[in-house]
């Protein structure tokens, strides 16, 4: 159970599970692709969008999995529209892969979750030989969000509903390196820092929200963008920590998150109307945060957008 439960501003906080946040919504006619739907918060995430009637695209690394959570969230809600995809956020070719079927599927797109992460792993490298985390927690999603854009924009024309781009940071973000993001040592083997790492990833997919935010109000398309951090979770991206793990599970219980608890900020920044027209925050407890001064800086989300266009050799 969570112990912290003062509700914000939303009428929410961080004891509100995700079904109780999306009570009384009606997502039918809206369709959602969620990275990293086959576990965790992104399994929950999935099954309370499709309760609430939304056309759900588990975009998953492993299909087998994916199946199996597809079926066990039918058996409970049989008229669930729930289709599975194949996604390596960590392979640029496979994204592009991905976004390819997508767009010539001629499916809609309302709402992308940038969802999937890894956590603190030992330095491993990418197949387009780049740092694992920095590789699969932004620069994935970052290129997976440029490729589905123009579907999005396109929907949100034709459909006059807004379309909703949630990104899933983390607090982690305050314990990157120091600089934030090392522009010049992404692949740098010698000065890698788990932890740190993680957080600097974790900083740039709340810089890519802020800056895309930015570039959409601009372009006056009625599209928003925002981060997130779904709250502390026992989740198997601790698996490569198994003392942390194993504290986590003796502690859980009594201060981190359930699973459905992590999944309702998620679920509340997608399909909540007091989210409307709201772009380029952080939330935390389904109630906007402030993330740290670093997050903020517009200057370093510009230079991260074009340093992720270099590195994914996109326009």
């Amino acid at each position: 159970m969570w112990i912290f439960g003062r509700k914000g501003p939303s009428g929410f906080s961080s004891s509100t599970a995700a079904e109780e946040v999306t009570q009384g919504i009606d997502g039918s006619g809206l369709t959602a692709i969620i990275t990293g739907a086959s576990s965790g918060i992104g399994t929950e995430t999935t099954r309370v969008l499709a309760l609430r009637g939304v056309h759900v695209i588990m975009a998953v690394r492993n299909m087998d999995s994916g199946r199996k959570v597809k079926e066990a969230i039918i058996k409970e809600i049989p008229d669930a529209k729930i289709d599975i995809m194949e996604l390596d956020l960590s392979s640029m070719s496979s994204v592009r892969n991905f976004a390819s079927e997508y767009n010539c599927s001629g499916l809609p797109l309302n709402i992308l979750i940038n969802n999937a992460g890894v956590m603190a792993p030992p330095f491993m490298e990418s197949e387009d030989k780049i740092e694992l985390q920095f590789a699969t927690n932004h620069l994935g999603h970052f290129l997976l969000t440029n490729l589905l854009l123009d579907n999005m924009k396109k929907t949100a024309h034709e459909s006059q509903k807004e379309g909703r781009i949630v990104i899933v940071a983390s607090e982690g973000h305050r314990f990157a390196y120091r600089e934030g993001i090392r522009f010049d040592k992404i692949n740098d083997r010698s000065s890698y820092y788990s932890i740190l790492a993680y957080g600097q990833s974790k900083l740039a997919n709340i810089l890519h929200a802020k800056e895309l935010s930015r570039r959409l109000k601009e372009g006056g398309v009625d599209m928003t963008a925002n981060s997130l951090h779904p709250g502390a979770i026992a989740t198997n991206l601790l698996r490569h920590h198994s003392f942390i793990d194993g504290v986590a599970s003796w502690i859980g219980k009594y201060v981190l998150k359930s699973i459905p608890q992590g999944a309702a900020t998620t679920c509340y920044v997608a399909l909540h109307p007091q989210v409307k027209g709201v772009s380029g925050e952080y939330f935390v407890d389904s109630n906007i945060g402030k993330p740290s001064s670093l997050a903020g800086d517009a200057e370093l989300a510009k230079k991260l957008w074009e340093f992720s266009l270099s590195l994914t050799k996109s326009e």
